[in-house]
């Protein structure tokens, strides 16, 4: 009469037989079925992280930004002006030199209508928009229906500080504006995380400050140093970079946070980025007198705008224009040997 197996034998029995079905298993699944498994996994659990950083949000965006861009600023149609046109044109200009050169998938954070989304869309990239103001999508939406084939890819209502995104998704992450509405240093660097966060390794980043001296120039070129009330925002402005229109006067802007050249590098730089360069915008070309004219003609406007790129790092001369632009990279970690 057979003796029955020991219960260890038993246990032993079953784990050869488990490890030869998983091993079977495992052959007859294609290896490439498993890899997209893997990622459309990690893709699904890094979204299930970023939805948990979401409940733990941020103080919401100042109201009074959200009032300026609903009721009173026309960023639809800032562009069309002369200065509008070489601020944009430029921009276009310096982002092109760091664009990948294939279809790469896009963040514009805080676009406002989708300026820049369209373009890039335009260019066979995948752009996805992200603005905190309604008016601003709904005005890029209708305008997608009007122009489908060069629409953003999606249109979300969005905090620079806390994005959506999966981790090391995007390969370019643009910060148009976010940056110079964030007074708070703990709110730019939070934003300045999540870009670095959405970004994969080896993306660029690329955004705009504004200078540290813009109110103090552009309120002597148009007149609003003879307001009192204008003369202590500048100080302040000087003084601190925040940047508050209490009463909401329309043409002393919204709250914002005015860089210094180098405080703006000192911040790229300390949230883990890699700085490729600083640029002026507009530069000299800003205080042009009589620039709606000299825009016109072909010839002076090529001038002008060959003498900007010769000085659009000069460090004496970026923050003599409003708008800075920032170019960095997301460091690609190496494996250890």
């Amino acid at each position: 009469m057979a003796t029955a197996p020991s219960p260890s034998a038993t246990k032993a029995a079953f784990e050869r037989r488990g490890a030869l079905e998983l091993n079977r298993l495992l052959r007859a699944f294609p290896r490439k079925a498993f890899l997209s498994w893997r990622a459309a996994f990690g893709t699904y659990m890094s979204r299930a992280r970023v939805r948990r950083r979401v409940r733990r949000a941020s103080r919401p965006v100042p109201p009074e930004i959200v009032r300026h861009y609903t009721r009173i600023a026309r960023e639809q149609s800032r562009f069309r002006s002369t200065r509008g046109q070489l601020e944009f044109e430029r921009s276009k200009e310096l982002i092109r030199r760091f664009l990948p050169r294939h279809r790469a998938v896009i963040y514009d954070v805080g676009g406002g209508p989708g300026t820049y989304s369209f373009w890039l869309a335009r260019r066979g990239h995948e752009v996805h928009l992200v603005d905190p103001v309604p008016l601003h999508l709904r005005q890029a939406r209708k305008r997608a229906k009007r122009e489908p084939r060069s629409a953003p890819s999606a249109f979300l209502v969005g905090d620079a500080r806390q994005l959506s995104f999966p981790s090391s998704s995007a390969d370019l992450v643009l910060l148009m504006g976010p940056l110079y509405h964030l007074p708070r240093e703990t709110d730019r660097r939070r934003a300045l995380q999540e870009a670095h966060r959405v970004l994969k390794p080896g993306g660029r980043l690329i955004g705009v400050g504004v200078s540290r001296f813009t109110s103090m120039l552009d309120g002597s070129w148009e007149g609003y140093l003879s307001d009192p009330k204008f003369v202590r925002i500048v100080r302040r402005d000087l003084r601190t970079g925040e940047h508050r229109n209490p009463e909401e006067v329309p043409a002393y802007w919204t709250t914002a946070f005015f860089s210094h050249p180098r405080e703006l590098a000192r911040e790229i730089r300390g949230a883990g980025f890699h700085l490729h360069g600083t640029f002026a915008i507009e530069g000299f070309v800003w205080w042009v007198p009589n620039l709606d004219r000299k825009w016109l003609d072909p010839v002076l406007r090529r001038r002008l705008l060959q003498l900007l790129r010769v000085t659009e790092e000069e460090p004496t001369l970026i923050g003599m224009g409003p708008h800075i632009m920032f170019v960095a990279r997301k460091p690609i970690r190496r494996r250890r040997s």
